[in-house]
């Protein structure tokens, strides 16, 4: 690894594919997850200067100098110039994301900062760098700050990953449902913080990985899945290499695929051998994986990832698993739903009284097979309404291609 070079600069000299190293003041008062970063959006820069920083510290080891001659920070050529070599670049994002309500705009930035947030992580991990308790700290902070504001929001949004950002956007999700678990399940806010916390850094082990078996679209090989677990291991060595990690993160790290019937690994525990916070982690994991699109397999919807894990006797904690419910809804929001009126809709939020009656859109006709236009908003927990869910339905099985949009112009509650 190669030793920092650190140079102190104005920031009107930044460009895009400089390191950050330092930033002025502590992180509570600048914009950022980390004082450590690759700039790879413009939006930063402009962001480092409204918080009216005046000079940051850069390492020319792991990005680029100043221009020279010394040029505006925002020129033409300075927005074009590549990322320092081996750094990773800022995967697409879903397409569904490129137009949210009102109500998601607040989630949807988070989710893009966690993103970035994530990545460095990652690199940092691939690189061989020591991973700090203290620079994970912001990201777990706000995404506490954002399921508080609007429980669904953050939750959802996460879920919506391409095939590139998974791994990366798993951890954001992974983080945001166990700090959300956590919160249902009524724990101290240092609880709540150790839950993200762990969420966060679950699969850090996968940055050893040979990319090849994490972007496979086949079956693994009987070494390839071996090589491939083996990243909890390595995940915890990881994180023992710094230190400042807790005892209960470290453990959920290692073992936050192991099953209550010992079908798990790496070490096939059994009930009360693994930790609380690794059986959440596990409910979270899953969920999760399971509702993303992966090489290999299209999503499930939400409604139908629920089913399969509760029929799963012996591989989830029953009680946990009935506070994750409650967090997330037996019907979370996307969930593609038929109605006793034989009308197809997509869930848009929960209600807090009934975990059977969220507010759904009702946009499709199952007997005339037709769209309705416009889809409407209906509150089944409204008596008025009278109408009830009877039936989840597989997307697949009706090839609908906008179900993303239509619950991302929906409420988040």
């Amino acid at each position: 690894m190669l030793a920092p070079v650190l140079k102190t600069v104005p920031v009107d000299q930044l460009r895009l594919g400089m390191f950050l190293h330092q930033l002025g003041g502590s992180w509570m008062s600048h914009p950022f997850w980390r004082s450590r970063f690759l700039l790879r959006d413009a939006e930063d820069i402009a962001r480092i200067r409204k918080a009216g920083i005046l000079d940051v510290v850069i390492d020319i080891s792991q990005g680029l100098d100043v221009a020279a001659p010394v040029e505006p920070a925002l020129t033409e050529e300075a927005s074009d110039s590549p990322p320092a070599s081996g750094e990773p670049t800022l995967p697409e994002a879903h397409p569904a994301l490129a137009s949210v309500g009102p109500e998601y705009q607040d989630a949807l930035q988070t989710r893009r900062r966690a993103l970035g947030a994530v990545l460095d992580l990652f690199e940092q991990a691939r690189l061989g760098q020591a991973l700090d308790a203290q620079h994970c700290a912001p990201v777990v902070e706000e995404v506490m700050q954002a399921v508080s504001a609007k429980p669904s929001a953050l939750i959802s949004i996460a879920r919506l990953k391409t095939v590139d950002d998974y791994t990366y956007m798993h951890a954001v999700a992974v983080c945001a449902l166990m700090v959300g678990l956590a919160r249902q399940m009524g724990l101290a806010e240092a609880e709540v913080r150790e839950a993200g916390l762990a969420g966060l850094l679950l699969d850090t082990g996968k940055a050893a990985m040979p990319p090849e078996l994490l972007s496979k679209t086949g079956r693994l090989t009987e070494p390839e899945l071996l090589t491939l677990q083996g990243h909890a291991v390595r995940g915890q060595q990881m994180l023992l290499k710094e230190g400042g990690f807790s005892a209960e993160v470290l453990d959920a790290v290692l073992h936050h695929h192991e099953r209550l019937d010992g079908s798990g690994y790496p070490e096939r525990l059994i009930g009360p051998e693994i930790g609380r916070l690794a059986r959440m982690a596990a409910i979270c994991d899953v969920y999760d994986a399971v509702t993303s699109r992966r090489p290999y397999r299209a999503p499930w919807d939400p409604a139908e990832a629920m089913r399969f894990m509760a029929q799963a006797k012996g591989h989830f904690d029953p009680q946990l698993f009935q506070h994750f419910v409650k967090a997330v809804g037996i019907y979370p929001v996307g969930s593609l739903v038929r109605l006793q009126s034989e009308r197809l809709a997509v869930v848009v939020a929960q209600d807090p009284g009934s975990l059977l009656k969220p507010r759904v859109k009702v946009f499709y006709t199952a007997e005339e097979q037709h769209r309705l236009s416009p889809a409407f908003e209906l509150n089944l927990a409204d008596p008025a309404a009278a109408d009830r869910i009877v039936s989840v339905e597989p997307p697949a099985s009706w090839r609908f291609n906008d179900l993303e949009s239509l619950w991302l112009d929906g409420p988040a509650r």
